[in-house]
């Protein structure tokens, strides 16, 4: 028993209507160094698209701030007219005024024109799934809470996400939407957000962790480089692999600018770990959170 293959299921339902398939895609990549400006190839970027929803992958997460608007816009010219599965996530919030710059700005007006910007762009009546890409401090929280209630009400957004929160967040949003996912930094090696996963799961809402592929603790890259050659993969796909054996509500969004590296992504979904490697792997960070599992 000890080896059993553990599985999982391939697909999960955001706001129990929206049917994905947990191997999704992260649109940041398409875009220039720090994330700001066009791709050095744009003809590959939309080949990296174009491949995307030929896998079979129909789940994309995006938002304003990359490039600024450059992977919404490239998303748009690759896709559209969608396929009718295709679900595409953006998120607004903050402000970009340089390369690796991310100024916060969750203020009402400044939400306003990012959704109407990424609808746009997009070309898109409503966004299937909009997610604050931060709670900003110098707003309160009610402020955003509340446009978004209303963008809402407006037909503008189906599903609310929230990216970077604690559960206490979650709970406070919960007062004023429906909250159907949240996008926090997790790895098998970087377990900071394991409460809120665990909320996660517990209230079916997705998990959407960012920044998949390890938290830089080279012991453990080492253990999964080892785990990995066991399967014939290279340890990013074992990462991705150990998401997928985590939890059922996670999604992943893997980002990359090249086709090679978005097939070789996806083929982390086929890797089925075996009870005895998973857990290898799920002791080594279990350092880095107090909760329980």
């Amino acid at each position: 028993m000890a080896n059993t293959p553990k599985t999982f299921h391939p697909t999960f339902s955001i706001g129990a209507d929206l049917t994905v398939n947990r191997m999704g895609y992260g649109a940041m990549r398409i875009t220039g160094d720090g994330i700001w400006g066009p791709p050095q190839d744009r003809e590959e970027a939309i080949r990296v698209l174009k491949r995307t929803v030929e896998l079979g992958i129909n789940f994309i997460d995006t938002a304003d701030s990359y490039g600024p608007h450059v992977s919404e816009e490239l998303i748009a010219e690759a896709l559209y007219p969608y396929p009718k599965d295709l679900v595409i996530g953006t998120k607004g919030g903050l402000l970009r005024t340089g390369p690796n710059q991310w100024p916060i700005n969750a203020k009402p007006d400044h939400l306003k024109e990012a959704l109407q910007g990424s609808l746009e762009r997009l070309k898109l009546d409503q966004i299937a799934l909009y997610q604050l890409h931060r709670v900003d401090p110098e707003v309160p929280f009610e402020q955003t809470l509340e446009f978004l209630q209303d963008a809402q009400e407006q037909g503008l957004i189906k599903h609310i996400g929230l990216s970077e929160v604690t559960v206490e967040q979650i709970q406070q949003a919960q007062k004023y939407v429906e909250i159907v996912s949240v996008q926090n930094m997790y790895s098998f090696d970087n377990r900071k957000w394991e409460a809120e996963l665990m909320y996660c799961e517990d209230n079916a809402m997705a998990f959407i962790p960012w920044y998949p592929l390890g938290g830089g603790n080279m012991k453990a890259m080492e253990t999964l480089e080892q785990i990995a050659q066991k399967y014939e993969a290279t340890s990013h796909q074992l990462a991705l692999s150990w998401l997928l054996h985590r939890s059922p509500n996670i999604l992943l969004i893997p980002g990359t600018s090249k086709v090679k590296h978005l097939e070789d992504n996806y083929q982390a979904a086929a890797i089925q770990l075996s009870e005895d490697d998973y857990e290898t792997l799920n002791q080594l960070g279990a350092d880095t959170f107090t909760a329980k599992e």
